[in-house]
C-alpha cells in the first residue's frame, strides 16, 4: 500500500485573527506546520494549534520564518546567519515551550525558497534546527524542497524529508510559480486531489507548460489560507482514501 503525508500550514494567526479554518483542516491532515511567531502566529494561537493536532492525533511541526509580520514572511530579507540561526531557533524553541511534541521543521514563505538557492541561509536555518534538536536529545528532520538546505541539513547530520505543493502551480524547472504571476495558485479540488494521487503513486506532477515533472515526495502540502483550502483538503483525503493510499506522517 502506498503512504503519503498530509500537511497544512496552520496557527497563523495575524493580530489574534485566524487566517484558516483550522479545526477543519486537522480533521484531514497527517501532520501541521506550525507558525510560531516570525509572520504569524502567537502563543496563544500555538497552544491551540498543539491542543488540536494532540485531539486529531496529528504530528506537529515548527514553520519558522523571517521575522516579517507586515509582510507575512513572503519578502526575502538581507539577514546575516548567525542572526538568521539565533531567530529560527527562537521561533522553534517558543512552539516547544507552548507544549508541542515536535516532529519536524519546515521554514515558511521567502525564507522557505531562500534556503534552497542559499548557502549561508540554509546552513544557519540547518544549525538552528540542529540546536533545538540537541536541546530535546532527538534529532528534528527538515522539511522542504530540493536545493541547499538538502546538504546543509547533512552536514548537519539532519534527515530531510522532501513534499510536493498540490495547490501551488510548477514551472518546467520544477521551481514553484512565484505567487505575482498567473497559475500560482490551483482552486479546483478535483484536479487538486487527482495531483495528490498522482504524486503518492506515480511521483510526477504537470508543470504549466504540460511537460511532467518527477518529484521525490513524501509529504503533500495544502496552504491553510489559500482560497478554498478546506474542500481542497476534503477532496484531498477522500480521493486518496478511496486509492488505498494510507495518510500518515513519516516522523
Amino acid at each position: 500500500m502506498a503512504t503519503i503525508d498530509l500537511n497544512a500550514d496552520l496557527g497563523e494567526t495575524v493580530d489574534g485573527e485566524p487566517t484558516a479554518d483550522d479545526e477543519a483542516m486537522f480533521a484531514v491532515i497527517s501532520s501541521a506546520s506550525v507558525a510560531c511567531g516570525g509572520h504569524a502566529g502567537d502563543e496563544a494561537a500555538m497552544r491551540q494549534a498543539v491542543a488540536r493536532a494532540q485531539n486529531a492525533g496529528v504530528a506537529v511541526g515548527a514553520h519558522p520564518s523571517f521575522v516579517d509580520r507586515r509582510g507575512f514572511g513572503r519578502t526575502a530579507l538581507a539577514v546575516e546567519p548567525a542572526e538568521l540561526r539565533r531567530q529560527v531557533r527562537s521561533q522553534i524553541e517558543a512552539l516547544v515551550l507552548a507544549g508541542a511534541d515536535l516532529r519536524y521543521v519546515k521554514p515558511h514563505g521567502a525564507l522557505y525558497h531562500v534556503v534552497t538557492v542559499d548557502a549561508g541561509a540554509a546552513v544557519a536555518v540547518a544549525g538552528a534546527v540542529g540546536d533545538v534538536s540537541a536541546a530535546l536529545g532527538r534529532v528534528l528532520p527538515i522539511l522542504g524542497m530540493p536545493g541547499r538546505i538538502v546538504d546543509a541539513a547533512g552536514a548537519a547530520g539532519l534527515p530531510f524529508v522532501f513534499e510536493a505543493f498540490l495547490d501551488r502551480g510548477y514551472l518546467p524547472s520544477g521551481a514553484l510559480v512565484p505567487r505575482s504571476e498567473p497559475g500560482a495558485l490551483l482552486h479546483d479540488p478535483v484536479a487538486v486531489a487527482e495531483r495528490a494521487v498522482r504524486v503518492a503513486e506515480e511521483g510526477t506532477v504537470v508543470a504549466t507548460d504540460g511537460s511532467v515533472l518527477t518529484v521525490s515526495a513524501s509529504s503533500l502540502c495544502l496552504h491553510g489560507d489559500s482560497p478554498g483550502a478546506v474542500a481542497m483538503a476534503r477532496a484531498v483525503r477522500a480521493r486518496l482514501d478511496a486509492a488505498g493510499v494510507a495518510v500518515r506522517p513519516p516522523w
